[in-house]
């Protein structure tokens, strides 16, 4: 989807750009439900109650209610950031000084063609040193905040486009959050709850996840379309509310299957053996 350089010192690393994501959402159009047609939407002056030409629309900053200031688009133009085929480093910090909140989309950066040597060098660079670049670019017309590293199996290089601080809601504006006193606990209960952690403790395999309010809706779709009568099941029952943390955590801990603790084990005994 794109094609530049990572930049840092002098050293200029040609790549290209791929989405690391592809996001599987059910998309929906809307409907007359009466005629089964498209519906579709005008742009409408809300004092004449006209439809507005496409070429006479521009963008309106609301100052206070009915107050804009208008913006026409050659105005915007001029703010666009100067157009790069680059990826500017400015800094390397170690990953986990990043809190994970500040990470919007993620990309691959692949090497293009006779830039292996130059990627691996930065690749393995990083992997050694567990740092991450935080970079500037240009996508879209818009600079991005960036980090780079490299992914989890050390194989390929990552960018995510960042959140800016100022976009992040400051915790102080939590409702309801509560006081460091108020978090206090018990060691038994703590012990408890790491017990608990314990006995569902496994290796991490994204592909066990699965979206199953996503596959409801498709298996929907398809028995509607193949002309199927849907039966809607009843809302589920609220949670019962645990007046006893201890009880809760014995309960939990009661409830874990015994067929699956030897698999989370046998996990965790194999995660033993390849540490010591």
């Amino acid at each position: 989807m794109w094609s530049g350089a990572i930049s840092f010192g002098l050293v200029n690393v040609p790549i290209k750009l791929y989405s690391a994501v592809s996001k599987k959402t059910v998309r929906f159009h809307q409907l007359n439900g009466e005629t089964g047609s498209r519906i579709q939407q005008k742009r409408v002056d809300a004092t004449t109650g006209e439809e507005v030409p496409y070429e006479n629309l521009v963008k309106g900053y609301e100052l206070t209610k009915d107050r804009y200031v208008v913006i026409n688009p050659d105005e915007l133009d001029s703010l666009d950031p100067e157009k790069s085929r680059t990826i500017d480093i400015e800094d390397f910090v170690d990953l986990a000084e990043i809190d994970p909140v500040y990470y919007d989309h993620p990309y691959y950066l692949v090497p293009d063609k006779g830039a292996a040597k130059a990627y691996g060098l930065l690749l393995n660079a990083m992997r050694e040193s567990g740092r991450v670049a935080i970079a500037r670019v240009v996508l879209r017309s818009k600079e991005q905040l960036v980090a780079i590293r490299p992914d989890h199996e050390g194989r390929v290089l990552m960018m995510e486009t960042m959140i800016f601080a100022d976009e992040v809601v400051p915790k102080e504006d939590l409702d309801g959050l509560p006081e460091a006193e108020e978090l206090q606990v018990s060691d038994r209960e703590i012990k408890m709850a790491q017990q608990l952690i314990e006995s569902l403790a496994t290796e991490f395999e994204p592909g066990r996840y699965k979206d199953s309010y996503r596959e409801k809706v498709l298996e929907l779709i398809e028995a509607k379309a193949a002309g199927e009568e849907i039966a809607v099941a009843p809302e589920a029952p609220a949670p019962a509310k645990v007046p006893d943390l201890m009880a809760a955590l014995e309960a939990s801990l009661a409830a874990v299957s015994s067929d699956d603790k030897p698999k989370r084990k046998s996990g965790a005994k194999e995660r033993e053996k390849t540490t010591t």
